[in-house]
């Protein structure tokens, strides 16, 4: 007979070499199961799931898992007890009780900016608007050595991991020279990194830097990149639709997956994101295309939304929303509160700079979700010039996200957006996913609704990878000093 042992009192096991053992009692989101039918009979759709949703709204099952040589063997409703079954006396199988702690797979955050990470103290944005935030980048740039890059990017990968993040996508800013320089520490750290997180890297620079022959070689670079994306800013142009065509047959050329920074404003009449759909339709493009930001779509009228919509359905694009940095960057100048209201301008006036913003600079979430778009939320930025804050933890991010953009009940409809939709726009069909057949990494909370786990920090948090809690201790800040001690840090 097996019995049972609370799992927080035994991590002993979980960091040990065990194995082979069970987690049994574990409420996970539904939506966040690999096959639900298959993996939870009948108990968990007719009575154990209809029970949590009409109490908690929370899209709960409650499950047992096998996991054996770091595999998810098999996931069980719990009110099945495989788990008393397996093994007997000279082989049992531990079995550790979560008493209904919250059980997730790994974070996916596949829109961030590691080459700009931590950075405010040396060069913080002084008004805290977008060109600022440019301005100060591009002043930042001269520190960018490779130990400077490297240095600051780890730091990044570091807190991620113990976080409990997977795979993440970084964006590189890739004008020339510093686009070699980028890249080498790029591809240091992924192969140091590859035992423990996925990477992926795009390039960034505006569309028009693409014209020239800068940008058969910015593409050549990112396609001798494993796991490269050639990226760009769409910003508004007269020559948009030439840019797009040079990006798309690039694209084309040598095999690359496109991932766009588009219509990051508070101007109704930026559509980029339309532009971007046209040019997917008229090069026929085959591969992935995911565009972040997409904020002034929230401020433009019904009927153009509904086309951009369509459109975006019809050509298969990914949206990845940054509520966090958005929030922060955007409408310091009110001009998208004055036209979201339909001010007149000495109404706006009279608002002045500095007030409190009325628009939030988040896109349309749940329009596009409804849609049967894929949508996903990132963490962008951390502690730059963009967004003074962050600590690359992609439970904040969706904490956050679901206070800024209503990402709450019923909560299984928001789950895969830091999990399996950015694994799925990212290639990683495997990730954010919980199933037979799936790697055994997870995150546990001590956290039973979605209450609970959005109410605290969950610091204390227990990260599996390969079925092995790992360390979670996170880097001291101490690390950067003597990067930025120019600023009197």
């Amino acid at each position: 007979m097996h019995t049972s042992t609370p799992l927080f009192s035994s991590l002993s096991l979980l960091s040990s070499s065990a194995s082979h053992y069970w987690l049994i009692n574990a409420y996970v989101p539904q939506s966040l199961l690999n096959s639900p039918i298959e993996m939870v009979n009948t108990h968990i759709q007719h009575g154990v799931n209809e029970e949590l949703c009409t109490l908690l709204g929370d899209d709960l099952v409650s499950i047992d898992i096998e996991i054996d040589q770091g595999i998810i063997r098999q996931c069980v409703s719990s009110q099945q007890k495989a788990w008393e079954n397996c093994g007997d006396e000279s082989t049992e199988i531990p079995v550790l009780d979560l008493k209904r702690k919250q059980l997730w797979p790994c974070f996916v955050d596949m829109h961030t900016h590691l080459d700009k990470g931590h950075i405010w103290e040396r060069t913080p944005n002084g008004d805290r608007t977008f060109s600022g935030a440019l301005t100060a980048v591009q002043q930042d740039v001269q520190y960018w050595t490779p130990d400077d890059l490297y240095r600051r990017m780890e730091f990044g990968l570091k807190c991620s991991y113990a976080h409990g993040t997977s795979a993440i996508r970084t964006h590189l800013d890739s004008f020339r020279p510093q686009a070699e320089i980028s890249f080498k520490v790029f591809r240091q750290l992924q192969q140091e990194w590859a035992d423990r997180l996925m990477l992926q890297a795009s390039c960034l620079v505006p569309l028009n830097y693409l014209l020239g022959e800068n940008g058969e070689a910015l593409a050549k670079l990112v396609a001798e990149t494993h796991g490269g994306i050639l990226g760009a800013v769409a910003f508004p142009s007269d020559d948009l639709d030439t840019e797009l065509d040079r990006i798309f047959m690039l694209a084309k050329d040598y095999g690359l997956d496109l991932d766009f920074h588009v219509d990051e404003s508070g101007n109704p009449h930026d559509n980029s994101l339309r532009h971007i759909a046209r040019a997917a339709l008229r090069h026929q493009f085959s591969g992935q295309i995911t565009c972040g930001h997409c904020c002034s779509l929230a401020i433009q009228p019904p009927s153009e939304v509904r086309t951009t919509i369509e459109m975006l359905k019809e050509v298969n694009i990914g949206i990845v929303s940054l509520p966090l940095c958005n929030l922060y960057l955007q409408d310091r100048d009110q001009s998208a509160s004055a036209q979201l209201m339909q001010m007149g301008s000495a109404i706006r006036e009279e608002l002045g700079i500095g007030t409190t913003p009325r628009w939030r600079g988040v896109t349309l979430l749940h329009e596009l979700n409804d849609a049967g778009i894929d949508v996903a939320v990132a963490s962008d930025n951390c502690r730059d010039p963009f967004h003074g804050f962050g600590d690359h933890d992609m439970l904040e991010i969706f904490n956050l996200s679901a206070r800024i953009a209503h990402l709450d009940r019923p909560y299984g409809r928001w789950v895969h957006t830091v999990a399996e939709t950015p694994a799925k726009l990212m290639g990683l069909t495997k990730l954010g996913k919980i199933g037979p057949g799936c790697q055994a990494d997870l995150v546990i909370f001590h956290a039973r609704t979605f209450s609970e786990l959005l109410s605290r920090s969950q610091f204390d948090r227990t990260v599996l990878r390969k079925g092995q809690a790992i360390e979670t201790k996170l880097p001291p800040y101490e690390d950067l000093d003597d990067l930025l001690q120019a600023k009197n840090i």
